[in-house]
C-alpha cells in the first residue's frame, strides 16, 4: 500500500511509426490535431467511453523499460531521442539506477514521461493503431498530464521531454529553498483532512494543506516540514486516521511553496507550441478538459501550485459513458485508484 500511496502522489509523444523510426512524423492517433485558438468549450460535451490514464511521479522503479526497449523498436527510439535532448543516457538510469538517482525529481519526471510514451508504442505494436484511436479522452496524474497531452497531439514528444526536464529542475530548486515535505493521510474524508491541516498549522505555526485529492480516504498533504510532523502526530489520536505515511519526495508539491518554480516553467512553456488536443485531456487543476491552447498552457504553469483534483476527475469519468480504461506507463497506480471508485471498472495496464 505504501508503494501505491507514494506513487500516487507524484498516468504520450508523438508519432506514427511505420517500419522505421521517423521523428518528424511522430503522432499517436490518426485523428489530426490543429492549432485552433480562441475557443475553450469544444470539449464541453465529451465521451469517457475509453479513457487513457498516465501515471505521475513516484511510479518509477529501477529496471523499468528494459524489456519494452528490447521488444519494441519504436520505444527504444524514443529513449534515443530523449538522450539527445537531455544530454545523458536516460534508459541506463531507468534500467540500472541507482535508485536514488532515478527517484530524484530532475530525473524521474522526464523518465516517467518517456516511459509512458514507450507504453503507448507497446500498445500500438501489440494491438495496432486502432487501439490508440479508440481513446475518447485522456488524463494524467500530475506530471502524467504531460503524457496525456502528448498522446493527444497537443505537445510534441521532444517538447514534452524539454518541459518535464525543466519542470523537474524548477521544482527541485524550489524544494531546496525551504524545508518542506508531504504526508499521505489514510482513512479520513477530505473535510477531516482539512481540519487536521488546520490543527497542524496552528500547532506548528507553519502552513500545510491538501495537495492531492486521490480518492476517498486517501489524500496527500503538503507543507512545511514542522507542519508535516504535526500532521503525523495528530492524525491518529485526534482524528482517528488509519495511518499516515511521510513521502519520499523533494518538497511540498502542488502548494504555494512551489511558487518559485512557476516562472521557470512559464519560460519553457512560452517556447513550445501547444495545439488543440485531438481528444479531451482533463486538467488536474479544475478537473475539466480544455480546447484552447493558451488556456492549457496557463493551467500547466498553475498546476505546480494547485491541488491535484484526481478524485474529481475519476468522478467525472465514471459519471459519463465510461466503459474501460488503459493505464500506460510504469506501475499500476492510477488503475489501483480507479478500483477504489469502482471495483467493476475495467482497466488494462500497459506496463513497461
Amino acid at each position: 500500500m505504501v508503494k501505491i500511496i507514494f506513487s500516487s502522489v507524484i498516468l504520450l509523444a508523438a508519432s506514427r511509426f511505420s517500419a522505421a523510426f521517423v521523428p518528424a512524423a511522430r503522432t499517436f492517433g490518426s485523428r489530426s490535431s490543429t492549432a485552433i485558438f480562441g475557443s475553450d468549450s469544444d470539449f464541453d460535451d465529451f465521451s469517457t467511453k475509453v479513457a487513457f490514464m498516465f501515471p505521475g511521479q513516484g511510479a518509477q522503479f529501477v529496471g523499468m523499460c528494459a524489456e519494452v526497449c528490447k521488444d519494441v523498436p519504436a520505444a527504444k527510439a524514443l529513449f534515443d531521442e530523449a538522450n539527445e535532448i537531455l544530454g545523458y543516457d536516460l534508459l541506463e538510469v531507468c534500467t540500472e539506477g541507482p535508485k536514488e538517482k532515478l527517484d530524484s525529481t530532475v530525473i524521474s519526471q522526464p523518465a516517467i514521461f518517456v516511459a509512458s510514451m514507450a507504453a503507448v508504442e507497446k500498445l500500438k505494436q501489440e494491438e495496432g493503431q486502432e487501439a490508440l484511436d479508440s481513446a475518447t479522452c485522456a488524463m494524467g496524474l500530475s506530471l502524467g498530464e504531460y503524457s496525456a497531452l502528448c498522446f493527444a497531439g497537443a505537445i510534441s514528444f521532444a517538447d514534452g521531454v524539454k518541459i518535464t526536464k525543466a519542470r523537474g529542475e524548477a521544482m527541485q530548486a524550489a524544494s531546496d529553498a525551504i524545508d518542506t515535505g508531504m504526508v499521505s493521510v489514510i482513512g479520513l474524508d477530505s473535510g477531516k483532512v482539512k481540519d487536521l491541516c488546520a490543527m497542524a498549522t496552528e500547532k506548528s505555526g507553519e502552513n500545510i494543506q491538501i495537495a492531492n485529492y486521490l480518492c476517498k480516504g486517501n489524500y496527500a498533504v503538503s507543507g512545511a516540514s514542522a507542519a508535516c510532523d504535526s500532521v503525523a502526530e495528530l492524525a491518529k489520536p485526534e482524528f482517528k486516521a488509519r495511518m499516515t505515511v511521510k513521502l519520499a519526495v523533494a518538497g511540498a508539491f502542488h502548494t504555494e511553496f512551489m511558487s518559485p518554480a512557476v516562472s521557470s516553467l512559464e519560460d519553457v512553456l512560452a517556447d513550445v507550441e501547444i495545439k488543440k488536443p485531438r481528444i479531451p485531456v482533463i486538467s488536474n487543476v479544475d478537473a475539466k478538459p480544455h480546447s484552447d491552447p493558451d488556456t492549457i498552457k496557463k493551467l500547466l504553469a498553475t498546476q505546480v501550485t494547485s491541488p491535484v483534483l484526481w478524485e474529481n476527475t475519476m468522478d467525472l469519468m465514471l459519471g459519463k459513458d465510461f466503459e474501460k480504461a488503459y493505464e500506460l506507463g510504469p506501475g499500476k497506480v492510477t488503475a489501483g485508484i480507479l478500483k477504489r471508485f469502482s471495483k467493476k471498472a475495467e482497466c488494462t495496464n500497459i506496463e513497461v
